[in-house]
């Protein structure tokens, strides 16, 4: 496969799309009623130098967003970062409805949104982890994508900028809240999830695969790292990364409990290479080493 297309500016996106020449040359905002998607058709796959945040609604195409296809058949939002892999698919049989915002990162550059940016989780999730909208939501959402639409329409002046950040921010912590409101009405399925994981981890133990790492079984359920982090942290109270510690301390507790096997033993069936690690994380979690442990049973 050949080089992804990199398209490096937002201008260069308006004229792939078909759209005027933006009014800034570092963000834009559109609905989608008149773009023509079939120059990135023709591009098959191509990466953003820029982040993108879409509203989605009636669309029937398809798109590939790292390592797996979404459907755009119902409304929807999604959050692109830049140089995150995209496939074009096709376009669908009719028009698409929605919104667009796009904002390079030199925009916010200096700003406290582009120190914080990456604590936004959602920009590294994949397409088939969007956000769902509740009608409410999407009238808030609209609202937002408005007044940015509003200023960004205006003659630009000393407080054009500011303006448009306070709003981006708005738009992505309410973001964030609307996230949270999904893993909890998704319950039923994050707590499918969440057994497949513990049934993962058993049988990293128990076959002995090696250390279990967060991408590794973000990878086996088919999610996205930080869609895992971010889910169970509603659901435990953990992120990922601390989920799998926590059952690596339950597990050696085990075996430093009911078997014989030397430290250096429980900590190279649990996966560690190197077994100071593992009396390192053991210490850290129990405020005791592992013989420490194992002495506390006899």
């Amino acid at each position: 496969m050949k080089e992804p297309y990199l398209i490096n500016s937002i201008s260069e996106q308006h004229r792939l799309l078909g759209l005027s020449k933006p009014k800034h040359p570092l963000i834009s905002v559109f609905t989608h009623e008149h773009t023509d998607y079939s120059r990135l058709i023709d591009l098959q796959h191509f990466t953003l130098n820029f982040y993108c945040i879409s509203i989605k609604k009636d669309y029937d195409g398809k798109l590939k967003y790292g390592q797996r296809h979404y459907d755009f058949d119902e409304g929807m939002m999604a959050f692109i970062s830049p140089n995150q892999l995209l496939m074009k698919l096709n376009s669908g049989s009719k028009p698409p409805g929605g919104m667009t915002l796009m904002f390079h990162p030199d925009f916010i550059a200096g700003t406290a949104l582009a120190a914080r940016i990456k604590s936004f989780h959602f920009f590294s999730y994949e397409l088939h982890e969007a956000l769902h909208l509740s009608e409410s939501e999407e009238a808030v959402i609209e609202g937002i994508f408005n007044n940015i639409e509003q200023e960004y329409q205006s003659a630009i002046d000393g407080f054009s900028r500011d303006v448009m950040i306070t709003q981006i921010e708005l738009l992505l912590q309410y973001c964030s809240r609307f996230y949270a409101r999904q893993f909890i009405t998704r319950k039923v399925v994050n707590d499918e999830l969440l057994i497949r994981m513990e049934n993962l981890l058993n049988g990293y133990f128990e076959q002995h695969k090696g250390l279990p790492s967060v991408q590794a079984i973000a990878a086996e359920l088919n999610l996205s790292p930080d869609y895992l982090s971010d889910m169970l942290r509603n659901l435990t109270g953990q992120t990922a990364q601390q989920h799998i510690q926590a059952r690596l301390i339950e597990k050696a507790k085990e075996l430093l409990s009911t078997t014989t096997l030397p430290v250096s033993q429980v900590a190279y069936r649990l996966g560690f290479e190197h077994p100071q690690s593992f009396n390192k994380l053991f210490k850290n979690k129990t405020q005791l080493s592992p013989l420490e442990f194992r002495a506390s049973f006899n």
